[in-house]
């Protein structure tokens, strides 16, 4: 399969890492764009594609196929609309968007022009939360009852400058970095959440950011889950289902897989594969590109992480519990 031609829209951290994995997930970059003329010169250089002196002049590039944006999160919606209305594809990364009715004018937009619309959730692509979904899926823990999902860790405590440390574009603390990367995992795991209950809070007082969130979710289906994110603790990074007749659950991110069934004291280890989830995500970007096919994460499965976001974040803002069907509705 030849290289499918793309460009990065959103040059710092974040896009510098989709962009070393796209030459081994099938991509080429072939240009570049961000506000700063030195920003882009050194990104061009690193990744050696051309730089754009506007996004104009990227979205009428001909050799553009598809866009890479990794750009602050309240901006992602007009850059979707954009980019589709210049008929490229577009890989956005999470959160998809800040709030449902931003994500549905993005989808909207993706579908009217045509193109395809892929969201950067890779953690479900780890092979223990795989496994895990098959072991849910196959019954063999029983009828499921509770899950959790944490995502933490403690950079929280040196607090970030720009974008990522403004509550405007990272509400309800570690939700937008971590925790809609486990909001993902239950949804992939139990189906669309129903209810939820949230508290967010900014204890310790370093940066602007609350350093603690934890919501309790109600699915649909029946059973019940924890998500938890905070900025100023010890790494977690966990996915685990309680079901009548066992549990079973992903540590390390996704390096380790335990089993414990019911009598026993202690889960047990077992043998587990790895995969970089980033590069596996960008190569069925490329694939879906030149195959036609849809994408495992497009805009309506990330549209259910971003339902689960807001109402995390009205949840802990008005103390109340939140019917998710009502987030589903606005537009």
């Amino acid at each position: 399969m030849d290289p499918v031609r793309v460009a990065s829209v959103g040059l710092g951290w974040w896009g510098g890492t989709l962009a070393d994995k796209a030459t081994a997930g099938g991509l080429q970059i072939v240009s570049c764009f961000a506000r700063t003329e030195a920003t882009r010169k050194e990104f061009a250089e690193s990744h050696n594609c051309r730089p754009a002196s506007s996004l104009d002049e990227l979205l009428s590039d001909p050799e553009v196929e598809g866009v890479l944006v990794a750009t602050p999160h309240s901006t992602h919606a007009d850059l979707v609309a954009e980019v589709a209305g210049a008929g490229k594809h577009v890989f956005v990364d999470k959160p998809f968007t800040l709030t449902v009715a931003e994500g549905k004018r993005a989808i909207n937009a993706a579908e009217e022009a045509g193109v395809l619309l892929q969201v950067g959730h890779n953690r479900r692509r780890q092979p223990a939360t795989r496994l895990l979904k098959q072991m849910v899926e196959d019954g063999q823990l029983g009828m499921v009852h509770y899950a959790e999902a944490n995502l933490s860790y403690p950079k929280g405590l040196n607090p970030r400058s720009g974008w990522r440390g403004d509550p405007a574009e990272s509400p309800a603390g570690g939700m937008t970095g971590l925790g809609v990367h486990m909001a993902d995992n239950l949804n992939y795991l139990l189906g669309r959440a129903a209810r939820v209950a949230a508290f967010s809070r900014r204890i310790i007082g370093v940066g602007q950011l609350d350093d603690s969130t934890t919501a309790t979710l109600e699915f649909e289906d029946g059973p019940l889950a924890f998500l938890g994110t905070a900025m100023v603790i010890p790494n977690i990074a966990r996915t685990a289902v309680w079901g009548t007749e066992a549990a079973a659950w992903n540590d390390m991110d996704g390096e380790r897989f335990y089993v414990q069934k019911v009598g026993e004291q202690e889960g047990e280890s077992q043998p587990i594969e790895t995969l970089d989830t980033v590069k596996d995500e960008l190569e069925e970007f490329a694939q879906n590109i030149r195959n036609g096919t849809p994408p495992e994460t497009g805009g309506p499965e990330a549209l259910e992480a971003v339902v689960i976001l807001e109402g995390i974040v009205e949840s802990s803002a008005s103390g109340r519990v939140v019917d998710l069907d009502e987030v589903r509705a606005r537009e």
